[in-house]
């Protein structure tokens, strides 16, 4: 396969970990090119990508901070396919990540969250006025998107529902996005959990967790020694039922993020969620 025929993808965070396992798993699949990595991180600029990613060779392609500059240096590759930027970045930073490179006419694969609802919006009619694909994915695991898909069938039978989501203590925004996505998944199901049995008074703000709509709850923990794991826990009279779902290594997430680049080349606008593309 030519280069030429490839799909050209950027990475955006290129040094984190997710940034590395995307990397690394571009590099290694045979009808993709890594065109550029990014990263705003002063120790890691200039470093090799494919050797920050733990590749036994170097890619040649290095770190950078200049995220316009390689936006539009992929838009000129007429040649080419139409490039994809994947972006595991910082909630701060995302909107404009995705908007930057949706005016360059560069597809957005967006694993980042903490996205607001009005942020969406903006980036949906966005992407949608430009004719360009934008995947904005808040798990790339396809364990969780089954583990959602199960969680939708027991709400037809119970009325009761919270959410737990651990993660480790260097992720920035809580509730996660999956937690968020799961509780507005089981929110549309048309119906209110958890209605009260008795009037409940917080001792300390936040014990009951935050409510996502619906009655339904979410707890977040943070904690070192933790990467992704998610809860969603049903009870009624005599029984508990419970979801998990564990991330024991980042490699999970890489078959739903090269899905992703691979889908998003059919899109017109923006969608959210892997299951709409399985």
């Amino acid at each position: 396969m030519t280069n030429q025929s490839k799909i050209p993808v950027i990475v955006n965070g290129a040094a984190g970990k997710m940034g590395r396992e995307v990397v690394k798993s571009i590099a290694q699949a045979a009808d993709m090119i890594l065109m550029g990595a990014l990263d705003t991180s002063p120790e890691h600029q200039g470093k090799d990508a494919g050797e920050l990613a733990g590749l036994s060779e170097p890619l040649e392609v290095p770190i950078t901070n200049q995220l316009e500059a390689m936006l539009g240096y992929v838009a000129g590759e007429r040649q080419m396919q139409p490039g994809v930027m994947v972006d595991f970045t910082h909630p701060s930073g995302v909107y404009d990540n995705v908007r930057s490179a949706i005016a360059y006419g560069i597809r957005p694969v967006v694993g980042t969250t903490g996205l607001s609802p009005e942020q969406l919006q903006d980036l949906g009619d966005f992407a949608e006025k430009a004719s360009t694909g934008c995947l904005i994915i808040p798990n790339f695991s396809i364990g969780m998107v089954l583990l959602q898909q199960a969680a939708v069938t027991a709400s037809k039978y119970f009325d009761h529902v919270e959410i737990i989501e651990l993660h480790h203590n260097q992720k920035a925004d809580a509730p996660s996005g999956t937690a968020i996505q799961t509780a507005q998944l089981l929110a549309e199901m048309g119906k209110t959990f958890n209605l009260p049995q008795v009037k409940e008074e917080e001792k300390i703000k936040g014990a009951r967790g935050s409510e996502a709509g619906e009655g339904i709850r979410i707890h977040s923990i943070r904690l070192p020694g933790l990467i992704a794991h998610q809860e969603v826990i049903f009870g009624a009279d005599g029984q508990i039922y419970t979801l998990r779902h564990d991330t024991s290594d980042r490699a999970c997430y890489m078959p739903g993020v090269l899905l992703a680049i691979r889908k998003i080349q059919q899109l017109k606008s923006l969608v959210y969620g892997l299951e709409k593309i399985l």
